[in-house]
């Protein structure tokens, strides 16, 4: 019975959610498999799109005409059956379009604009060398050009690996080559031409010798070569005038980490509350079992991590490891390297594209066992995963803000039970929603609640900056901060501080009429930045020169108010003429490799002091760092979200625990104007169990997460009427929809109800029963693409981490 092929076509509607149903051409049939891209034809006329191959029905399960499969677009599966499965799955949880999900999956060499080649491995008929590669090894492959039985023909080569695929972006993402070398004679043969060498040419009877210890099909590096042999490239150079051997080019990788210093390390001695975590991973090896391990910072997780993942690897089995952060990323992989060397792989948006996809190639290969990565390195293509660990869980970069809106720590579930791996959720402040499932049963709680070796946490100074303006002038640094900065100095130690906020200050005002210099397509204000002498928007990028008088009144009056990490610089290096200071924001670490290159620095105490925004909270272990202190720990905790005081708590833990990792001992000092907020006051505890407590109550008596599932739906337009009226009409629809149990909150406009020119409102839904509003919000999502074409966008958002 014919079989017809089930393709998702990269076209992102609702409508197109579902696969289309296509014929395969007789020379298609034995070799196309799911996880492959093709081209198809769709719609009217002649245009034709691609697809994914997404499975098979047959003959009789469908009745009318089909369309064929125009050609193949991959002579392998770019994704494997698992992930093709996730896709549906995630597509259906997201609210998302099924070729988002799969698009999503893929390195950006895959999704952009391409150039394919097909170049030759291994031995071919040679009619087939000259009728399809010209007598070359390589050609470029464009599918939509070759006739149907020359695709077929290289999909043969390629099952039996007589060919590759490799992939050109522009100047973007070449597949990167070196010289190399292959030999071109039998044994004997080279054993002919060694007689007719004179005794002279021992340099050449050495390469013969070399060449002799190679099989005809291999290619060395030239530079291997000359290594292993001594010889120059005039000797390798004649023995190919003479026939001896053929310069080829050899693909190799990009190695991420080529440029960082990875030392090689040793399982260490874990403490009693290190070996019973160890312990209970390693035991439920084989099984879809989720843990929380709730560690203090500096009580050793990551070693943990290190000697589980070692586990896994015993057993031929691969390896997960998400981390928050790209500025994270770096030093886990150092500590990873370190300990499972080339077997490691690196994904992140932090890498070039060409990076990006051959660390995707080595992984696809099986050639990684190890992936350690950011949040899109849950679809990292690992087969037979054994384990799966969540650093620093609790963070909000692991949720994607744009379609697809997924969170990993769904993902990663997903992957744990498809491959009955267990997954561990890591933190020192868990999030309330993990730790809730954990209080359930849902997730095993490991709890490591000591330092290593017991060394004390840092004490914590809550400094009231209410005070500190009534008694001297304004200033950033309290006189207590400021001491103890001066202090640390003149002691060889090191300080961090945190203010979040980057910038020079937060907006420009005249004092005379009170003008603020706001984004013309956002409603925010213009941040200054001192480095580019500008005014820019951290919504949509707008850039404009510094004001000198008001654009409004035209008074020289006009001032700059708030602050940010560059004026804090600034003021700092003024107080402290010689202190060394690096600072680490958005806008310093913006050129490729720049976070590790200022850690490294401020390692090997180039710097005294470490300035940044929340980016240097997490993960940094410095034995000389003795001080960290907070500018403002009032930033995020005035936000409009029920989040906030989480939030605060959490970051405030994180950046205090980096004081006093080694032996020396460690100082926080917290700079408020809310002193007696619970948030503030129980971080300066390091008290997690009573803010988990009382946090808890705050979300029961508002009917917030984790007792409440929430979904965030949004509309926005160019004209604001146009959107509030469509979130009017959809807040009408959806009373008719819900539960007696569900509370819906607006429509209202969102808290920047203008960005890049486009009007934002929104509603807030709370609820207990999900599968009742799938149905609905698919429906509404669907009803909505017909006024995309007019300039409506409508998203859902389950479960956001922001409702600003």
């Amino acid at each position: 019975m014919e079989e017809l092929a089930q393709v998702v076509v990269d076209v992102p509607t609702m409508q197109t959610n579902q696969p289309y149903t296509y014929a395969i051409p007789a020379e298609f049939r034995e070799r196309l498999t799911p996880g492959m891209r093709v081209v198809v034809p769709f719609g009217k006329g002649s245009r034709v799109i691609q697809g994914f191959v997404v499975g098979f029905i047959n003959q009789s399960d469908y009745e009318g005409e089909l369309k064929a499969i125009t050609s193949i677009v991959d002579l392998y599966p770019v994704l494997n059956d698992e992930l093709l499965d996730l896709s549906a799955w995630l597509a259906q949880l997201s609210f998302a379009f099924r070729i988002s999900v799969l698009q999503t999956m893929l390195p950006n060499v895959m999704r952009a604009k391409y150039t394919k080649y097909v170049r030759v491995i291994d031995e071919i008929d040679e009619d087939v060398l000259f009728s399809i590669f010209h007598g070359q090894d390589e050609i470029e492959f464009d599918e939509a050009q070759m006739e149907p039985a020359t695709v077929s023909k290289l999909l043969d080569l390629r099952k039996h690996n007589q060919v590759e695929v490799s992939y050109q972006v522009g100047n973007r993402a070449r597949v990167k080559t070196t010289l190399g070398i292959q030999p071109l004679l039998e044994f004997e043969a080279y054993e002919e031409e060694r007689a007719g060498l004179t005794k002279t040419a021992a340099k050449q009877s050495t390469l013969i010798s070399y060449l002799q210890t190679l099989k005809p099909t291999d290619v060395i590096a030239k530079k291997t070569v000359s290594e292993v042999t001594g010889l120059s490239d005039a000797i390798i150079t004649t023995g190919e005038k003479k026939g001896w051997l053929a310069k080829v080019p050899m693909e190799t990788y990009r190695d991420p980490m080529k440029d960082y210093d990875i030392q090689a390390t040793t399982p260490l001695e874990l403490q009693a509350t290190q070996a019973e975590a160890l312990a209970a991973i390693n035991a439920a090896d084989g099984t879809a079992k989720t843990f929380l391990l709730e560690g203090v910072t500096g009580s050793g997780k990551t070693e943990v991590y290190l000697q589980a993942i070692a586990n896994v690897l015993a057993e031929g089995k691969t390896a997960l490891m998400l981390v928050p952060e790209i500025s994270l990323t770096p030093q886990m992989m150092r500590r990873v390297r370190g300990r499972f060397g080339a077997a490691v792989a690196v994904l992140h948006s932090g890498l070039s594209d060409g990076e990006r996809f051959d660390e995707w190639r080595r992984i696809e290969r099986g050639e990684a066992r190890v992936v350690v990565g950011a949040r899109s390195a849950v679809f990292a293509p690992l087969e037979n995963i054994g384990l799966i660990i969540m650093d620093e869980e609790h963070e909000t970069t692991y949720k994607q803000d744009e379609n697809p809106r997924y969170h990993a720590r769904d993902v990663a579930a997903w992957r744990s039970a498809y491959h009955n791996a267990p997954l561990v959720l890591g933190s020192a402040t868990p999030s309330l929603e993990s730790r809730a499932r954990a209080e359930k049963g849902v997730y095993e709680l490991l709890l490591m609640p000591n330092r290593i070796n017991n060394h004390p946490m840092p004490t914590v100074q809550v400094v009231d900056m209410r005070q500190e303006i009534i008694n001297g002038p304004e200033s950033n640094f309290s006189t207590d901060l400021l001491a103890a900065i001066q202090d640390r100095i003149s002691k060889g130690e090191q300080s961090v501080l945190m203010l979040n906020r980057r910038g020079f200050s937060s907006f420009v005002m005249c004092r005379d009429c009170g003008f603020v210099l706001e984004c013309p397509n956002c409603d925010i204000g213009l941040t200054l930045h001192m480095d580019t002498k500008s005014m820019k928007c951290h919504y949509c990028g707008h850039e404009e020169a510094i004001p000198h008088q008001c654009p409004n009144c035209q008074s020289n009056a006009i001032r700059y108010y708030g602050t940010g990490t560059q004026k804090v610089e600034q003021e700092l290096q003024e107080l402290i003429p010689g202190a060394k200071i690096v600072r680490m924001d958005a806008d310093t670490t913006r050129k490729k490799g720049a976070h590790d290159k200022m850690l490294t620095a401020f390692g090997n105490h180039e710097y005294d002091i470490l300035l940044g925004t929340q980016m240097i909270a997490k993960g940094l272990d410095f034995p000389d760092v003795t001080l960290v202190g907070v500018l403002n720990a009032d930033t995020s905790l005035g936000l409009p979200d029920f989040h906030a005081a989480e939030r605060t708590f959490q970051l405030l833990t994180q950046v205090s625990g980096r004081a006093g990792r080694a032996d020396k001992l460690g100082e926080v000092f917290v700079q408020t104007f809310n002193p007696e907020h619970y948030a503030i006051k129980l971080a300066q505890m390091h008290d997690y169990e009573r803010f988990f407590r009382t946090e808890m109550q705050m979300r029961h008596a508002a009917k917030y997460p984790p007792y409440y599932f929430t979904i965030k739906i949004q509309a926005s337009h160019a004209e604001e009427r146009e959107a509030a009226l469509k979130m009017s009409q959809v807040g009408r629809w959806l009373k008719n929809q819900l539960g007696t149990d569900a509370i819906m909150l607006g429509p209202t406009p969102r808290s920047i109800a203008r960005i890049n020119n486009r009007y934002y409102y929104q509603i807030v839904l709370k609820y207990r029963q999900p599968e009742e509003l799938d149905a609905a919000l698919s429906e509404l999502l669907e009803r909505a693409q017909s006024e995309a074409k007019h300039g409506l966008q409508l998203s859902i958002d389950r479960e956001p981490l922001s409702f600003m």
